[in-house]
């Protein structure tokens, strides 16, 4: 009898990785819904039925790279705007609902004019940036319906110009910011704030102890009656990390407004500030649909409690808004092993953190970085450096680590840095006399240039030196 032959049993096919998945991308929470990745394994934004490849753009234009996406920006206020609508006609609220951008977060008008396309409102904390909402003005690129409030010291320049504004007709708040601002201020004609420091510490990269912003509790409850005073604004910091946090500040702030408003019965306004989060760290946040609705329940409960009409409600969210409208690219030069580290190699990238992405620097901020290429390729845990000769220079995920791919000889590594919408701009140097990243718009399925890549001579000039100065 012969004998059969046993076939080998196959090991099962291990499915595909999602990559998609493994990254983060196309989800709500993490401000990645238009990302994804390509079947090459590149990193692609999508915008309705257009779909930007961003490897091919790096390859075209170079890095470092900034490619703005103004949609984003202007679905996400489209949507902010409308949950607090929403909600306030759900719960049969009866104040009006104002956004105002803060132009600090990022002035460039890429920016800007998205913003205003949307029905934002604006927040200047300088004359310079008041002088660019002049100039919009005299532009004729918004109407005077649009209202400013002005924050920030007021200088003679600042508070010159407010009255050369409102003169004209525009709706220019001054918000009062310290006792020496009163005495002007109040004399001015047409509506006016004051912003408190309330006594309340909100869990924020801002100090947990000191707050040199607006009046104290006290001084502000003490303020003789200004029979024009119609906002009171408080601010609890920058990247808020609970929910909680804002919705106690709401309760506390609301208790100085009810009392304040017994003296200063025009007051109808309460302005509570930004400080909205943005999940740079990859991890599950807060949403702004929740937050709205609980912060107009909360607001509404308490003044019927209190027996006064529903305040009037302003937020200031800008990084909330414009962070996940810009990527920063790079691409990685070299590497260099790391000995005994939870890395095992420094990854060098052709731009600078401590230039591009100040952040990072400054308050140790946590990105979400990602391949922008080979993204389906194995993987080695990294150290980003910048290319600046210095040694704080870099990122390394707080001392974790990246994971990038491996480096190949057969072509560049790209890598993407999301959420660099909000301040780098406004923060960004040259140390070590470095170009700043281009930056380039995508919008309606093709890119423009916004800001060309600078020539050392563009930079020499920064820092003095002409053309003649090396004969």
């Amino acid at each position: 009898m012969a004998k059969r032959k046993l076939r080998k049993k196959r090991k099962p096919r291990r499915p595909a990785k999602n990559w998609r998945k493994f990254w983060k991308l196309g989800i709500d929470e993490f401000n990645t819904e238009i990302f994804g990745v390509n079947k090459d394994g590149d990193l692609t934004a999508t915008e309705g039925h257009h779909i930007y490849n961003l490897n091919d753009l790096a390859q075209k234009y170079g890095t470092p790279l900034q490619i703005l996406f103004p949609f984003i920006i202007e679905d996400r206020l489209k949507d902010l705007i409308g949950y607090f609508q929403a909600y306030m006609k759900i719960y049969g609220y009866r104040g009006k609902f104002f956004y105002h951008y803060p132009m600090k977060v990022n002035q460039n008008k890429e920016f800007i004019l998205p913003l205003l396309s949307e029905g934002a409102n604006l927040e200047v904390t300088s004359a310079n940036e008041l002088w660019i909402v002049k100039k919009l003005w005299e532009g004729e690129r918004f109407n005077t319906k649009i209202r400013v409030f002005c924050n920030g010291p007021k200088t003679h320049q600042y508070l010159d110009l407010i009255e050369e504004l409102r003169g004209k007709g525009m709706n220019i708040v001054p918000i009062i910011e310290s006792n020496e601002e009163i005495e002007r201020v109040s004399k001015l004609k047409g509506d006016i704030g004051v912003r408190v420091d309330l006594n309340f510490k909100a869990d924020t990269h801002w100090d947990k102890k000191f707050d040199r912003f607006g009046l104290s509790e006290r001084d502000a409850l003490n303020l003789s009656k200004i029979k024009n005073l119609k906002v009171m604004h408080y601010h609890m910091g920058s990247q808020i990390k609970t929910q909680k946090s804002i919705l106690d500040a709401v309760k506390h702030g609301f208790g100085i407004y009810r009392e304040l408003q017994k003296t200063h019965p025009s007051l109808d306004t309460l302005d509570i500030g930004g400080g909205f989060g943005v999940p740079y760290e990859k991890k599950k946040f807060y949403t702004a649909k929740i937050v709205s609705s609980k912060i107009i329940k909360t607001l509404k409960s308490l003044s019927d409690k209190a027996g006064i009409r529903h305040p009037n409600l302003a937020i200031e969210w800008g990084q909330y808004i414009v962070a996940p409208a810009q990527v920063t690219l790079y691409k990685v030069l070299s590497e260099k092993g790391i000995p005994k580290a939870n890395a095992v190699a420094w990854y060098i990238v052709d731009g600078s953190f401590m230039n591009d992405l100040k952040d990072t620097w400054a308050i140790h901020q946590k990105w979400h970085v990602i391949p922008a290429n080979n993204m389906h390729t194995p993987l080695k845990r990294t150290w980003l450096a910048g290319s600046t000769c210095d040694s704080d220079d870099k990122y390394t995920e707080g001392g974790n680590y990246i994971l990038l791919p491996k480096l190949r000889e057969d072509g560049d590594q790209l890598v993407a840095v999301l959420d660099t919408g909000a301040y780098q701009d406004a923060l960004s140097s040259h140390h070590c006399l470095l170009a700043l990243p281009m930056k380039i718009i995508a919008k309606d399925g093709t890119v423009k240039i916004a800001r060309r890549r600078e020539s050392p001579d563009q930079i020499g000039k920064l820092f003095g030196w002409t053309n003649g100065d090396h004969k």
